[in-house]
């Protein structure tokens, strides 16, 4: 990939630039009635339909991170006739999913878009909405379960999972996502790289960024859990038999430090995401599975204090790798030429 060019005349992100997360906390994530009772650890609150189901909390402290991490994406790809997904879907979709719906912003801003279509965003935790669009459904639900919608789905959309089933759980999900769609439906996914790089060599070794990555992919590791689904995802989907793939990758900057202004603008609400997500993303791994053996919790917030003493440090030029794949279901058409093919070849 291109390297980004960082802006000569930036000096600090603290100097005109509002890095406060609350700067850009939204109306849906006042969640004082609407979230369900969860196991507490450590402060914070985790939903999960089994004891260990899920790394990542589900208290308005995290759903304030997956609204700006909404809002990166958006960001990231406003330049494209659809900034929400790639899948090229048509105009009068009927039936769409997000699994994983998170907050839920994604769902609602497609029902809004598409309002030929029900779109069901499913979680397994509710998300903090007051509104929604009258065709925006939410539900909770465990996706590794029997599904049992009636209706086909023209669309599945899968965001930011990483972390979120073992490899068989992937597998099982493919698998269910391949069932439930149409003929000629489409699947699309979009996974984070954890790993911080930079291409101008100012992440250095010493620095905690530097090894963020690794450190999580191995307690992941540890945790029965792959972070690094961005590598499998394209190969996994190809295995469960979807056609057309499509691949883009991307260079999500870690503060408002390169040349190009969209790209400015990008890492301005990155430095907010992370800044908001930070103790949620570390503190249950760390806790149970961090190295050379679990962390207390006052261990992990002095890390996280000096990893964000680091983002806000206009020398260092990092960015988050992102990858987004989507692929479509073979047509009728095609699974019968595919069958016909097979007996020609396996015929004696």
């Amino acid at each position: 990939m291109e390297k980004i060019a960082v802006d000569p005349d930036f000096y600090s992100i603290a100097t005109g630039f509002g890095t406060d997360p609350q700067d850009f906390q939204s109306e849906t994530t006042s969640i004082a009635s609407s979230i369900a009772r969860g196991r507490l650890e450590n402060g914070r609150r985790y939903q999960a339909t089994k004891e260990d189901d899920y790394w990542g909390p589900s208290d308005e402290q995290q759903f304030e991170a997956f609204e700006i991490g909404h809002m990166v994406f958006l960001v990231l790809d406003f330049n494209q006739p659809n900034p929400l997904f790639r899948a090229p879907i048509g105009d009068s979709p009927k039936h769409i999913l997000d699994i994983g719906t998170g907050q839920g912003s994604w769902a609602i801003d497609v029902a809004d878009r598409y309002p030929s279509a029900t779109v069901r965003g499913v979680d397994i935790f509710p998300p903090p909405v007051s509104w929604m669009p009258p065709n925006c459904v939410f539900e909770v639900d465990d996706v590794l379960r029997e599904w049992t919608w009636r209706d086909s789905f023209d669309f599945i959309h899968i965001r930011l999972l990483y972390g979120a089933f073992p490899p068989e759980g992937w597998d099982q999900l493919y698998k269910q996502a391949y069932d439930a769609l149409e003929p000629g439906g489409w699947i699309e996914q979009m996974e984070f790289d954890v790993r911080v790089s930079s291409d101008d060599g100012t992440l250095k070794k010493e620095h905690q960024l530097w090894e963020w990555g690794p450190m999580f992919i191995r307690c992941a590791e540890r945790a029965g859990r792959s972070l690094n689904i961005h590598e499998t995802m394209r190969s996994a989907i190809e295995k469960t038999g979807f056609v057309e793939l499509h691949e883009e990758k991307y260079k999500i900057p870690l503060g408002p430090w390169p040349k190009d202004k969209l790209l400015k603008e990008v890492g301005h609400l990155q430095d907010a995401h992370w800044n908001a997500a930070l103790e949620g993303w570390a503190m249950w791994l760390l806790t149970h599975f961090g190295e050379p053996e679990p962390w207390t919790k006052e261990e992990v917030q002095v890390f996280l204090a000096k990893v964000r003493i680091e983002l806000k440090d206009p020398h260092i030029h990092a960015y988050n790798p992102a990858h987004r794949v989507w692929a479509r279901n073979p047509t009728m058409d095609e699974l019968e030429a595919k069958e016909v093919t097979f007996k020609a070849e396996t015929s004696p």
